[in-house]
Parts: C-alpha cells; sequence; structure tokens
C-alpha cells in the first residue's frame, strides 16, 4: 500500500515538475512574444537632425496641432526638416520668407459661420475678399472656405443653392488675383473634441463638396481633400483622390481614428496614399494636420513627415 501510494506520488511529482517547467517555458515565450510585439509596434523616430530625403511629396504643417509650442520654435524645426511650407498666421510671413519657406493657405471665414445661410453672405465674402487680399501680400496660393453649419428651417438643397451663390459673388475677385478658393469637407460623426469632428457642418460628404465646386464652374474653386475627414465619412480614399484629382487644390492628413500620429494604430496606409497623389501629378502641399499625443510633438512631426516623404 505504501509502495502504490510512493510511486503514485513520484508520478504526481514528475507530473508536476514537468508540467511547471512547460508552463514556465510558455509564459517565457508568451512574454517574449509580447515583447517582440511591442518593439515592433514602436515606431521607428527619425533623430534630431532629420531631413526630407525625397521630397516628392511637398509637405507643410499646421501650427495650431501643436499648441502651446510657439510658432518661432515649430517654424525652426520645419525649416532644418527641409519643409518648404507652413499652415500659421499671416503675423509669421516675415519669418517664413527669411527663411525661404511659404506660407500655405490664407484664412477664411470659419466652419461654423458659413454660407449655408443666407444671413452669412455679407460677413462670409467679406472675409474671403479680406483673405484673398492677404494671400497675395503673403505671396499664397489658396484661401480656405467651408459650408458651415446646417441651420433648422433651411432644407438642404437650398443650404447648398445658398453656398454656391455665395462663392460665385467671390470667385470673379479670385480668378482676378489668381487665389484658389479650397473647401473643406470635415467629419460629423466625431463629437469627442471639437477639432476631431464637426456635428452639424454640412459639407461632411466629399460626392456633394464636389458637386457644390462643380456648380460654381471656376478654375478656382477646389476641393481641399482632407484625407482624416473623408476616410471617417466616406472611405475608398485612394479611388476618390484619383476620381477628382482635377478638382483637388489642397490635402490634409492624420490619423485615423483619433486624428493622432501617422503610426501603426491607425487604419490609413499613408505611403500607398502618398504614391497615389503623386501618380494623379498633383504638385501642390500636403498639409501635416495631426494633434501629437507623443510626449515629444516634435518627434511625432518628424515621425509623419517621414512616412509621407515616399
Amino acid at each position: 500500500m505504501s509502495s502504490t501510494i510512493k510511486r503514485h506520488s513520484g508520478v504526481s511529482r514528475r507530473s508536476f515538475m514537468a508540467g511547471a517547467a512547460a508552463a514556465c517555458a510558455g509564459t517565457c515565450l508568451s512574454s517574449n512574444t509580447r515583447s517582440a510585439r511591442a518593439s515592433e509596434l514602436k515606431p521607428d523616430i527619425p533623430p534630431e537632425d532629420y531631413r526630407i530625403q525625397n521630397g516628392r511629396i511637398r509637405q507643410s504643417v499646421y501650427g495650431w496641432c501643436f499648441n502651446p509650442m510657439p510658432a518661432e520654435e515649430l517654424i525652426e524645426a520645419c525649416h532644418r526638416m527641409g519643409i518648404p511650407s507652413m499652415d500659421v498666421g499671416r503675423n509669421h510671413y516675415p519669418m517664413l520668407k527669411r527663411l525661404g519657406m511659404k506660407l500655405t493657405m490664407g484664412g477664411g471665414h470659419g466652419f461654423k459661420k458659413g454660407p449655408f445661410s443666407r444671413d452669412n453672405h455679407e460677413y462670409c465674402i467679406e472675409k474671403l475678399r479680406a483673405g484673398i487680399d492677404g494671400a497675395v501680400e503673403c505671396e499664397c496660393a489658396q484661401v480656405i472656405t467651408f459650408t458651415g453649419m446646417r441651420e433648422e428651417g433651411i432644407a438642404d438643397e437650398q443650404g447648398a443653392k445658398n453656398c454656391v451663390d455665395c462663392w460665385k459673388a467671390v470667385i470673379g475677385y479670385a480668378e482676378e488675383k489668381g487665389v484658389n478658393l479650397c473647401l473643406e469637407i470635415l467629419n460629423t460623426r466625431d463629437d469627442t473634441h471639437p477639432m476631431k469632428g464637426h456635428p452639424g457642418y454640412f459639407g461632411d460628404d466629399v460626392d456633394l463638396c464636389i458637386d457644390l465646386i462643380k456648380r460654381v464652374d471656376s478654375p478656382r474653386m477646389k476641393l481641399l481633400f482632407d484625407v482624416y475627414h473623408v476616410q471617417v465619412m466616406n472611405g475608398d480614399v485612394i479611388r476618390r483622390i484619383r476620381q477628382y484629382k482635377d478638382y483637388i487644390g489642397h490635402y490634409h492628413v492624420a490619423g485615423v481614428p483619433g486624428r493622432a500620429e501617422l503610426d501603426d494604430t491607425q487604419e490609413v496606409n499613408y505611403p500607398a496614399v502618398m504614391r497615389a497623389i503623386l501618380e494623379t501629378g498633383y504638385t501642390g502641399l500636403v498639409s501635416q494636420e495631426f494633434i501629437p499625443t507623443w510626449p515629444d510633438k516634435l518627434a511625432a512631426l518628424r515621425h509623419a513627415v517621414r512616412v509621407c516623404d515616399v
């Protein structure tokens, strides 16, 4: 009896030791696998002296995304990277000019108070004309415009007509001055942050925006193709870039979802998108407009710039 117990106990101890060894090996393997995966997901951040190598995509950077970093510090960093243009206030134009850089986009009337309502037309026209004058003064090729928000009591077709009528009232001035008006599509789905989505915005569909542009019927009326917003609302980004290439005057880029870095946590294959843009013959600017989440914002910018430098 005792020998049986001892024999069973021995088998039990051997089984236990074998199981423990296997569990340990499994734990080590799992830990190593997790570490390997974490290493794979960790972005390869360019060094501080990184400079654009290819330059086929002419990049720009939006200043507001990097607040509270002083604009002067951001401009200097972008200049070191070889970025040719910046989306910053007109008051920084002298610094840009001194560094051999350009101002990317002139300001218009903002995305909330737009031409969807005729009550806003006088205001929008005044702001767009002033934006065109400022663009000429700063040797800038384009001014941004928006549809504005939907308003109760205004049907979509009436709002669309209102937008077209407002832009037609100012497009002749844009043509005279050689400046493009760029209509930006914005998404209405993301309500987590005031600059990640814009619930209530009328121009939230890229096909609608193209229709409005066609109705204005001017070579100076263009689409601001924001890849982030188009992906959120419509998807099929590369096909749409090819389809609407003749109407696109500018691009914005940011990670999807969340409008953060252009890293492996987001869903857009930006190198492929950049190559598609180049294939259309586009020679304009592509603006980095992501909101950094990394502790080192300039490291995030260097990473995004290199991702797009195809």
